[in-house]
């Protein structure tokens, strides 16, 4: 069985479409439609049902599905180990970025690119839930993940212990005050985070805990797009406080949320008794050291004098 067509298949199911996943392939979609038609054919039986308006996977389609990403990781890994036999001096390793946390990622970024400036390091930047679930797989060796994560499937490195924030535009009604009980915000439209990210289920679960559904008018998975809504008056945003701490206390009004509190507990994750490279366990390093010092990125950048907070 060809690799890159059970690839390609893997990477239509995923993306539920012959046209996105040729794009994400970098490829045209009559060479991911021949690929996959190619492998149906190896296996002598349809994998995938197309109609007008879904895809579905045959039995034989879920089988080649699940299986097929476990060849595919199996693969990455002995690449992976033969690219070890090599010293630092050259290769690559990807980290799963979040829309959401990804400026904490910046030092341990920098410093690495400096002490190992011949090791490309590439970004997959998708939410939370999609990087816990790369990491599993072991298509991703380490990436940034929200706590709390399965103790048993995941390790962590905690990087960030903050919580979010209310932000309103200045002159909302709660102008002057501290903190604000989640509840309070009750009858508000919400500018919500994107649905395939963890912090969408988190502030819903939180909602719910307080006795209401948010109504929801918008939604995004960047922290500036949701401030630019606030401020445009399409409703009211919860971000991280090191996000707040960065906009201006001129045109924003930004306090915790409590009753309860909500929690942006960020953490670098890697699969439990999983492989980690060479240049994986050295950006892991880099990254305990840049977390661990007494100074950090975020007291030195996102924490500008006047800014609400």
């Amino acid at each position: 069985m060809e690799l890159r067509a059970l690839r390609y298949f893997i990477e239509v199911v995923r993306q539920q479409s012959f046209t996105a996943a040729a794009d994400k392939m970098h490829v045209t979609q009559p060479t991911i439609s021949k690929m996959v038609k190619s492998l149906e054919d190896e296996v002598g039986t349809q994998l995938i049902v197309r109609d007008a308006r879904q895809m579905v996977l045959t039995d034989a389609g879920r089988v080649v599905w699940q299986r097929g990403q476990d060849v595919l990781a199996a693969q990455a890994q002995l690449q992976a180990e033969l690219d070890d036999l090599a010293t630092l001096g050259r290769g690559e390793l990807t980290i799963g970025v979040p829309p959401m946390g990804g400026s904490l990622f910046t030092p341990a970024i920098a410093t690495f690119r400096q002490r190992y400036p011949k090791i490309e390091l590439k970004l997959f930047e998708q939410g939370s839930r999609a990087i816990e679930a790369a990491l599993i797989s072991g298509e991703l060796e380490l990436g940034g993940v929200l706590q709390p994560v399965d103790p048993a499937t995941i390790d962590v490195l905690p990087i960030s212990h903050e919580l979010l924030w209310l932000v309103a535009p200045k002159g909302s009604r709660w102008d002057g005050e501290t903190s604000v009980p989640l509840v309070d915000l009750a009858a508000e439209p919400f500018v919500f985070y994107g649905e395939s990210l963890a912090l969408n289920d988190v502030v819903s679960y939180a909602c719910r805990t307080a006795g209401f559904v948010p109504q929801i008018v918008g939604r995004s998975a960047h922290w500036d797009v949701m401030a630019a809504l606030v401020l445009a008056g399409v409703g009211i945003a919860l971000l991280p406080a090191p996000y707040c701490r960065r906009l201006d206390a001129a045109r924003f009004t930004c306090m915790p949320v409590s009753e309860p509190a909500i929690k942006w507990d960020m953490a670098i994750g890697w699969k439990r008794n999983g492989y980690l490279s060479h240049a994986a366990r050295a950006w892991l390093e880099v990254a305990k050291e840049e977390f661990g010092k007494p100074s950090s990125f975020l007291d030195d950048f996102v924490r500008p004098p006047g800014l609400a907070g």
